[in-house]
């Protein structure tokens, strides 16, 4: 019983004691009510203004506003389907920007090359500036791609299959078929595409109809399933054959152990940030928290994967290193130390081609980032909502 009574005791001390304390924190902290919350998207924003400021200058304010603006599209023109759409777009108001080059402000360009009556002959271009002569430029007759007007945001409808099932136009943006172009493909080129998916690059290659041989891989199983189906729904099937086509998932950055000084030319469309998907949309978003470390791993991924291209190039051919960010570290800085890596460390000896020829016969369709020291790249605008897209061409002199 005395037990009893000094537990009462006790515990009447106890809530005398309770009355005394102040009364702070007596609700717990709800998080996910209390705490600013910060979607990957507007991580990425934050990371674009404090690196992209800095690296852009005055421009970042314009290309900002693009970027968080409506991307504009192009519509690549199928040559294996047999709907005549080319007709139908031109009645709405598009152009090819192919054939839409800018003859009054680029400089110099001398006289196209007489052109066969085969239409299978690429036209080429020589070009002198700051009088420089550069090396010649071809475009592939066969490549058309439509665009609205500068300033005109209509949309692209979807293509219809035709009476084989095929489409008549792949949406993409346009500008991401200035490495395709950059590249030069020629008759009978074997061509490796080393990071493919999703497969905008590989048909806008397709339909050159000069290669020989076209390999293309991606290390993602999934993004090459995503690869076939798109060619299976532009390209006929007697063409899809391992005689003309070879379509892997290998790790990209191990093809110099697989075949090596084997292509003629090599496209290196890396995995980046791609800027505009991050900034607008939240799923599968590479600047959310727990993709901190695979972002952080990219330009080593990137160099890896540039190494193994030019590798992969036979001497004498090209390789076009692309990616769809402003990053400079992603950019320029890969390039840079694959220049040096690539003498360092396997005696290849690489030279930059100019790519300014093909900057100054599109400069009316897109806009280019001004005095680059390393490649070219398409900033968007809001006139011409295009990119980011940036390249940069090696040739492999040994």
């Amino acid at each position: 019983m005395a037990l009893l009574l000094d537990s009462r005791l006790l515990l009447r001390k106890v809530k005398d004691l309770r009355c005394l304390t102040p009364r702070r924190n007596r609700v717990k902290e709800k998080w996910a009510v209390t705490r600013t919350k910060h979607p990957p998207t507007g991580l990425t924003l934050q990371h674009f203004d404090s690196t992209y400021s800095v690296q852009l200058g005055q421009l970042w304010p314009s290309v900002r506003s693009a970027l968080l603006s409506e991307r504009k599209y192009g519509a690549l023109i199928n040559n294996f389907s047999y709907d005549a759409v080319l007709a139908d777009l031109e009645a709405q108001g598009c152009r090819d920007f192919l054939s839409d080059t800018d003859t009054e402000t680029r400089p110099c360009l001398e006289q196209e090359s007489e052109v066969a009556a085969d239409e299978d002959v690429s036209i080429s271009k020589k070009s002198e500036i700051d009088g420089q002569q550069l090396s010649p430029l071809h475009l592939s007759p066969h490549i058309k791609c439509l665009v609205f007007p500068r300033g005109d945001l209509t949309r692209f409808k979807p293509a219809r299959p035709d009476m084989c099932g095929l489409l008549g136009y792949y949406l993409m943006d346009a500008a991401s078929l200035l490495p395709c172009l950059a590249l030069d493909v020629q008759e009978g080129h074997n061509v490796l595409d080393l990071c493919a998916a999703p497969g905008g690059k590989t048909l806008a290659l397709l339909q050159t109809q000069s290669i020989a041989f076209l390999c293309v891989n991606d290390t993602s199983v999934s993004r090459t399933l995503r690869l076939r189906k798109v060619l299976n729904s532009y390209v006929p099937k007697p063409l899809l054959t391992d005689e003309k086509l070879r379509i892997t998932s290998f790790d990209g950055t191990k093809w110099g152990d697989i075949e090596r000084n084997t292509f003629d030319r090599v496209l290196v469309d890396v995995p980046c940030t791609t800027d505009r998907h991050s900034l607008m949309e939240d799923d599968n978003n590479i600047f959310s928290k727990s993709r901190t470390g695979e972002r952080r791993r990219l330009p080593q991924l990137q160099l890896e994967l540039l190494m193994a291209g030019i590798e992969a190039a036979c001497p004498n051919g090209e390789i076009v290193y692309s990616t769809c960010t402003l990053s400079q570290t992603q950019n320029q800085s890969v390039v840079e130390q694959a220049i040096f890596l690539a003498q360092e460390n396997h005696g290849i000896h690489l030279q930059v081609v100019d790519l300014r020829p093909l900057t100054h016969m599109f400069r009316k369709t897109f806009h280019f980032a001004p005095d680059l020291h390393l490649g070219e790249m398409v900033i968007p605008h809001l006139a011409a909502n295009f990119g980011p897209i940036y390249m940069c061409k090696l040739r492999r002199l040994t």
